[in-house]
């Protein structure tokens, strides 16, 4: 008995960069916005070609930097002025150029974070399972192919539609790829 997975897309198998790339600007040009490629090395035309312009990770770097030096700062003036105030050489309690160092520290520490954590969200890492792992031939994505996957969640996604308009864009082969 043969039991049948749902549909996560279609791949198509290119065997060099720039056919991978004109089929996925044509592919972004016709509609389809879920859509991602796959290749061995990285090819700076392929984000533009697939509709990938802007990031938020710059956005929660500020975010987090902002946080961690308003929230070193606090910290700082919360300890020296409330809870624990001590006079050392009759400098006032809320001595702001002693905070400066902890502050800078505090900030570039939650900056990080927030870039590397923030990085692995917008990216669904880590996953050690993604459904295009279970297409024929994809090993070879790692080598020598480029591969182009649409998903059936796509709103233009018909299964024989697409798969006659990945056909048209020349592959080397069209699959299904199973969840």
């Amino acid at each position: 008995m043969k039991t049948t997975h749902p549909l996560y897309g279609l791949m198509a198998e290119f065997d060099n960069p720039t056919d991978l790339v004109a089929a996925a600007r044509r592919t972004y040009e016709e509609g389809y916005r879920r859509i991602n490629g796959y290749s061995p090395f990285p090819i700076e035309e392929l984000s533009e070609a697939i509709g990938f312009h802007h990031t938020r990770l710059p956005l929660l770097v500020l975010i987090g930097g902002v946080i961690g030096g308003v929230g070193g700062y606090l910290m700082q003036y919360y300890l020296e002025a409330i809870e624990y105030p001590i006079n050392v050489g009759g400098r006032p309690f809320h001595s702001w150029p002693s905070f400066i160092p902890i502050t800078f520290e505090t900030t570039v520490l939650c900056a990080a974070l927030a870039a590397v954590f923030g990085m692995l969200a917008l990216n669904n890492l880590p996953q050690p399972y993604h459904p295009v792992f279970n297409a024929p031939r994809f090993a070879l994505a790692t080598r020598d192919r480029f591969f182009l996957a649409i998903e059936a969640r796509d709103p233009l996604f018909e299964y024989e539609k697409t798969k006659q308009f990945m056909q048209g864009l020349e592959p080397r082969e069209v699959f299904d790829v199973e969840s």
